[in-house]
């Protein structure tokens, strides 16, 4: 068990290690319903065809029963109709999510924290019905078709939805995961030359765009104004060739003095590939005074500010304002032991989506010689730490990590094991204690790499953008 702050609990490292009943048969049967549409349902092989037969067995206890029994028995025999997938995507990530809800319970079990019911779904809004069929039609031609035999000619019949779809509202959430697919299966085109097909990638991407197209899935979720403190534990980064997104997590003291609660709060943007590291600050900072506030280590005070009830503040900033110095690592001592946590929306329910912040301290750091990863021990319980997570774009690393003796971070799940993904370290440094944040660099930075890399940013950006106003001149 992991000591904590007198005022909170113990985290229970040994129920990170222990199996969790049924979590292997539910992955079981994603995974035979995945190989099955790998290789196609127009005219499926027997072993095809038990794939189908096991996901719908799976959940045979379920709602779904009799429709996932229908579809699988029609998939199997190649004469499925749009709705008989619909049926199966719907069987396989509802069996997806039971792993999510089991591992979220796990985790809170393990946390000793409480978490939020789901409210109500919000009611459905008018949908145009003809473009949600032709989005289905498209992805049961890819069904058919299946990973193995995708040609650019099947990729390219997304073209013609996904274009009359983004200037709809309540479609562009289908239209933009439609569009990227496409991206993404054209580029791998013809599939026979690819080394390994990303199975369960492009089968989660295939299942939430067939559930996408039901009324009421896309509907904005929920939100009401909230009042309080805004103290930040780290910022996480995600990038890409072509889009950098930032996350901050954050715990909520309201001003009515109500229960903490964690929250989110992101900011996504597109950029060229040739901004890299650091420089991903230049282009998200403008978007969110958050991220200053949480780089300098200062809470904020926030004033009507939206949030859904998944805990996602929808940023506002004229609703905040910096405030008092707040230490990520006394917020996580102190404030996030009693924190509540957020429900999770029900297309979200995936293992993936498993990020839960959490407190480490009093461990054992050990870093592998061959490939630098690190675990720490505590208790005789071991658990990995996902150095990979960790961006480039912060002087956070897995050195800083392996010195570390304490730790917030974000438990996640990957290859059938908990993980820890480091946000901050407390390591020392000439026998000082010193806190290092992933973030860090958000709100600026004197650090010689890092102000090379934001130099490097702003030189690429300021080139780009005179070569984008000389275009529109002419």
């Amino acid at each position: 068990m992991v000591p904590a702050h007198e005022v909170g609990g113990l985290m229970r490292l040994d129920l990170l290690t222990e199996p969790v009943d049924g979590l292997d048969e539910a992955l079981a049967a994603v995974d035979a319903f995945d190989r099955a549409l790998t290789g196609g349902l127009l005219r499926p092989r027997p072993a095809q065809a038990a794939g189908l037969t096991e996901l719908a067995d799976a959940v045979a206890g379920s709602p779904l029963a009799a429709r996932a029994a229908e579809a699988a028995e029609k998939a199997a025999a190649g004469a499925a109709s749009e709705d008989h997938f619909l049926a199966l995507a719907a069987a396989r990530t509802a069996l997806l999510g039971s792993v999510h809800d089991a591992l979220t319970a796990r985790a809170d079990e393990a946390t000793g924290r409480t978490r939020e019911e789901a409210p109500a779904p919000a009611a459905a809004g008018p949908q145009a019905p003809n473009l949600t069929a032709a989005a289905r039609s498209w992805l049961g031609d890819l069904a058919r078709t299946g990973w193995q035999g995708i040609d650019h000619d099947v990729v390219s019949g997304s073209a013609q939805v996904v274009s009359a779809m983004l200037p709809d509202p309540g479609l562009r959430r289908l239209a933009v995961l439609l569009d990227g697919f496409a991206a993404e299966l054209a580029a791998s085109c013809p599939s026979a030359s690819l080394e390994r097909i990303p199975v369960r990638r492009w089968a989660d991407l295939w299942a939430r765009g067939m559930l996408l197209t039901l009324p009421g899935a896309a509907a904005a979720a929920p939100t009401e104004r909230v009042t309080g403190r805004l103290l930040p534990l780290g910022v996480d980064v995600q990038e890409h060739a072509t889009a950098a997104q930032a996350q901050v997590h954050a715990v909520l003291e309201p001003a009515d003095g109500g229960t903490p609660r964690l929250v989110r709060a992101s900011v996504s943007v597109p950029k060229p590939d040739t901004v890299l590291g650091a420089g991903v600050w230049q282009l998200l900072r403008p978007h969110m005074t958050l991220l200053a506030a949480a780089g300098e280590g200062r809470s904020m005070d926030l004033t009507g500010m939206p949030v859904t009830a998944e805990g996602d503040l929808l940023w506002q900033d004229e609703c905040a304002r910096t405030g008092e110095p707040a230490d990520a690592f006394a917020t996580a001592r102190v404030a996030l032991p009693t924190a509540a946590t957020p429900p999770t929306a029900p297309l979200d329910r995936h293992p993936v989506r498993l990020a839960h912040p959490v407190f480490l301290e009093g461990y054992t750091a050990e870093q592998d010689a061959d490939d630098e990863s690190v675990t720490f021990t505590l208790g005789g319980h071991r658990l990995p730490v996902d150095t990979d997570r960790v961006p480039a774009a912060g002087p956070l690393g897995p050195k800083a990590v392996a010195a570390s003796g304490a730790c917030v971070g974000l438990l996640r799940w990957d290859d059938g094991r908990f993980l820890l993904q480091p946000l901050a370290v407390e390591t020392t440094v000439r026998r000082k204690t010193v806190a290092v944040h992933a973030g860090a660099w958000a709100g600026g930075t004197t650090d010689k790499a890092g102000a090379k890399a934001e130099k490097a940013a702003t030189d690429a950006v300021a080139v780009l953008r005179e070569r984008a106003g000389r275009l529109l001149r002419k």
